[in-house]
């Protein structure tokens, strides 16, 4: 599988300094959080979009659960991303919350499609649309979406030129009865971004509106 790299970032600000992590949901982690990486375990995802457990962040918050997933076509991948919970119990002023999602997308573009001064606006228009496009309530979002671009030159001149979009975001989850956030609900619109930004179809009738990525880069072998 091919995971997201890099530090996310969280403007958890001195969460930073928080000591220990609950990888798993087990053993002294509070129920609400237990509760919610159940439902996180048990989503039903496109059959397209890979993914499994991962080390979680040790410092943004006492308790941390993290994914990673990839979208495959055949034995190509088309985008990846890591998703990560984050759960303290006594709040925290930045979240409003106890409970906040962090996320890193990333895909290969064709760098004509890179270059468009639009698509920074577009990329963040998919992550706030698929939440909303299932309901889900949500507070303090915050991100950034980067264009890069590469360009080989002496003896890796041979190469294309590559263009990659990322996208860094974090929002608060709403809580539900027992103080425990729909995760599911969010994981299922997490998946949707990566679709999206992968160029994959509308999943069903129900997601005909969806503007997926045009002209995206050839995928990576795997």
């Amino acid at each position: 599988m091919a995971a997201a790299q890099g530090r996310l970032s969280d403007d958890t600000g001195g969460m930073d300094d928080a000591k220990g992590s609950d990888r798993d949901g087990s053993g002294a982690a509070p129920p609400a959080f237990q509760a919610a990486v159940q439902a996180l375990r048990g989503g039903r995802l496109r059959p397209q979009i890979e993914i499994e457990p991962t080390r979680a962040p040790q410092r943004l918050a006492p308790h941390a659960y993290a994914l990673e997933a990839t979208v495959v076509d055949g034995d190509q991948d088309l985008a990846d991303g890591r998703l990560v919970l984050l759960h303290d119990p006594d709040g925290h002023d930045a979240w409003r919350g106890t409970f906040r999602l962090v996320t890193l997308v990333r895909a290969e573009l064709e760098p004509e499609m890179a270059a468009d001064p639009l698509l920074p606006e577009v990329c963040w228009s998919w992550l706030t649309g698929a939440l909303s496009a299932r309901g889900l309530s949500y507070g303090e979002p915050s991100g950034t979406v980067t264009r890069a671009s590469s360009h080989y030159f002496g003896g890796l001149s041979e190469r294309p030129a590559a263009s990659q979009i990322e996208i860094r975001a974090s929002w608060t989850p709403r809580e539900g009865l027992g103080g425990v956030p729909d995760t599911a609900g969010h994981l299922a619109s997490w998946c949707d971004l990566l679709a999206q930004v992968a160029g994959l179809p509308p999943a069903g009738p129900g997601d005909a509106s969806v503007v997926t990525l045009p002209q995206r880069r050839d995928p990576q072998a795997r």
